[in-house]
């Protein structure tokens, strides 16, 4: 099948071929109509996985956004080659238009579709696809990608995530436009609790497949002139893409650079308290996130004390970051501290999530 919009019916025979049964008839009207006081159906993947592919293409189809779970953080999805959708995207989490969309893709073969692979960009991604990498990348002149999903650049961030949103994929047979679903410039949520909190009111389906494994953005790299540049490190370590290429990633030679891919805007993941890092005590009141299970001084009287990973594995550490930030953020904390976290492998991504949650606030 072509990758230009297809009707509810192509989406249906979609589902069909991967012995999924045809959608229910669901509810009509105007594409962004809800009930302020509706909340959003959740359906659990594990449980139920082909109602929930069922359900999800034929609210995507109706131009809609839906929730769906990744191995990194849980994204809010959308037709990328539907401009009113992608649009729904951007009003639902409140993002700024100049910050492109990942285009999440079911395999490298479809990603080729719409995307110009260099050497060794196809070697990187026949690696560590599919899996937490994003790959920036020259699109093709006839891609029905809209350019309001890639901010009007002529480049694309395309990922293949795994799982359920790796089927759901295939089955809608079209590219998803997808940011974390949540707040723009608010913690990345890792459950289907952590949506539902923030936009389940403002969206009509979540689907849900438990924590995200990894608990971390994708790492986003860019391939120019035979040079790996890091846009966004995230939950692969760029060592192991060092490793496979034989050549060093370059790391920004300094902040506020050309945002090409998500991620690069300077306060980013910020809970509603304010954040102080490299903490080696703890105030009064303050919620406290440590690393490697050493007690801090005065953390007796932190509002909560909890631990990225008391046996300092980076990997469990960066599957809890964001979900332990929530839990401090809703003690009502004025402050969250924490503490010193190593900043080689994983570390580079937390510490750059923690970074971008402690800078200024627009």
């Amino acid at each position: 099948m072509g990758e230009n919009r297809q009707s509810d019916t192509q989406c249906v025979q979609a589902c069909l071929w991967l012995g999924i049964r045809s959608p229910k008839a669901v509810k009509r009207g105007p594409a962004n109509e809800r009930e302020t006081d509706e909340m959003a159906e959740v359906i659990d993947t594990i449980t139920h996985p082909e109602e929930a592919i069922r359900r999800a293409c034929a609210v995507l189809s109706r131009g809609l956004p839906v929730a769906i779970p990744t191995e990194t953080v849980y994204g809010l999805s959308a037709d990328a080659t539907n401009p009113e959708a992608i649009g729904r995207i951007y009003e639902t989490k409140g993002r700024p238009r100049f910050n492109p969309l990942i285009c999440h893709m079911a395999d490298l073969e479809m990603a080729e579709r719409h995307a110009v692979f260099d050497p060794i960009s196809r070697k990187i991604a026949e690696t560590f696809w599919p899996g937490p990498l994003t790959l920036v990348l020259p699109v093709r002149a006839d891609t029905p990608i809209h350019p309001l999903a890639r901010a009007g650049l002529d480049t694309v961030g395309i990922r293949v995530p795994t799982g359920i949103a790796g089927r759901l994929l295939a089955a809608f047979d079209r590219p998803l436009a997808a940011p974390s679903a949540n707040t723009s410039g608010r913690i990345s949520p890792t459950s289907a609790e952590h949506v539902n909190a923030d936009l389940g009111e403002k969206i009509e389906l979540i689907l849900d497949a438990g924590p995200s494994s990894v608990g971390l953005e994708s790492t986003i790299l860019k391939v120019v002139d035979g040079a790996i540049h890091l846009l966004r490190p995230g939950g692969l370590n760029v060592a192991d893409v060092e490793a496979l290429t034989g050549l060093a990633v370059i790391r920004p030679a300094s902040a506020g650079a050309t945002i090409e891919a998500p991620g690069m805007l300077a306060s980013h993941y910020a809970p509603s308290a304010g954040v102080r890092l490299n903490a080696t005590d703890v105030a009064a009141g303050e919620a406290l996130i440590r690393f490697g299970g050493t007690p801090l001084p005065g953390e007796d009287k932190a509002a909560i004390v909890l631990d990225l990973s008391p046996g300092g594995d980076l990997r469990e550490a960066a599957a809890n970051l964001f979900g332990h930030m929530q839990k401090a953020d809703a003690t009502g904390a004025r402050c969250i501290a924490f503490s010193p976290v190593p900043a080689t492998g994983l570390g580079e991504a937390i510490n750059d999530r923690l970074e971008r949650a402690a800078a200024p606030r627009n």
